[in-house]
């Protein structure tokens, strides 16, 4: 059923345009139980979610949304930042009614996550942070696959897409040919706006978690592709590094587009961490691995081995570094930054 509230087309277990502040944005809703926002990658659309929303509208009422300039949400009249997309995000959950949730960011909808919950940390329950990172100090992606993000092209060419996959997927030739179909039919029936594209680019490329990731205190499941050329693997121990209550799972033979994969052994994983009554109990956590204050030799030493593009491995490196020395720490302490 579909009614109409304060301009908003409103509908449960279907689709609605919705007017949120000086935005309107397409979402969809699946599933029932407690709310699950996910929040897409640089540049797409919801109906690339595929498997991973049939997957979790099993377990929960999953909500998600095209941003601004992509899929079929209007351009923002201004570009938005990650504080921009937050409030942007507590808007869209007062609209439908949505005190609290659990929080799926994929890839740049990740940092997108991260801000979230930063600042609305009342707001969310649990957060699973996939094939992303915490932007600024972080591991870049090797060169063919930074590359390869800096244009929209993949949204609209089939064969250059489809001759570029391996370096999203992981797998030499595409991997499995009716899988990589319905990927590019998804990007390629909904491609960003060239202005939006670039203003994601702009926004991620920006912005930095790293100062504030120990002020998070919402339990976090960290997954990544072990070939993930794109946001190598190194960036989910950086990630739980940092953050208070976080385990990770390295998914075998999976790359960056570990979600669109019906096959992948996150999907379940994802699904038994969002579900559980405790996250403690889950499946999920529980075999999750754990990164404390005596695991920096092992973070640091699966950075040196991750083909981060040179020089900006140099410099994101020595950011991190900077972040946390000491006299900074202290400044941000005295500033209240963590």
């Amino acid at each position: 059923m579909i009614r109409r509230d304060g301009g908003a087309l409103i509908a449960r277990n279907g689709d609605l345009t919705l007017a949120c502040g000086g935005q309107k944005l397409f979402v969809r809703e699946r599933g029932e139980g407690r709310p699950l926002l996910l929040i897409n990658g640089l540049g797409a659309n919801l109906e690339m979610w595929g498997p991973t929303t049939e997957h979790l509208a099993t377990v929960a009422r999953t909500i998600a949304f095209d941003a601004p300039g992509m899929g079929r949400s209007r351009l923002s009249p201004v570009p938005l930042s990650h504080p921009g997309y937050a409030r942007m995000i507590c808007r869209l959950l007062d609209r439908l009614g949505v005190e609290e949730t659990d929080v799926l960011g994929y890839s740049f909808g990740g940092t997108i996550a991260q801000q979230f919950a930063r600042m609305a940390p009342d707001r969310v329950r649990r957060m699973a942070l996939v094939g992303t990172s915490c932007g600024w100090g972080s591991v870049p992606p090797e060169a063919r696959a930074l590359a390869l993000i800096a244009t929209p092209l993949r949204y609209y060419s089939r064969i250059f897409f489809e001759q570029t996959s391996y370096l999203l997927d992981g797998r030499d030739g595409g991997g499995d040919g009716a899988r990589l179909r319905a990927q590019a039919d998804a990007r390629l029936g909904q491609p960003p706006s060239l202005i939006g594209y670039t203003q994601q680019l702009i926004a991620g490329s920006t912005w930095s978690s790293l100062h504030w990731l120990s002020t998070l205190n919402v339990p976090t499941l960290a997954l990544a592709g072990e070939r993930d050329l794109l946001v190598p693997p190194a960036n989910s121990l950086v990630l739980a590094r940092h953050l208070p209550r976080c385990r990770v799972h390295i998914v075998p033979g999976e790359g960056h587009l570990l979600l669109f994969d019906e096959a992948s052994a996150g999907l379940p994983l994802l699904a038994d961490f969002f579900a559980s009554p405790r996250f403690e109990d889950s499946r999920a956590w529980a075999t999750g691995l754990e990164v404390d204050d005596d695991d920096d030799d092992l973070v640091e030493a699966s950075i040196g081995l991750s083909p981060g593009v040179q020089p900006l491995k140099a410099y994101s490196g020595a950011y991190r570094h900077w972040v946390g020395s000491g006299p900074v720490q202290r400044l941000a302490a005295r500033l209240k930054l963590v």
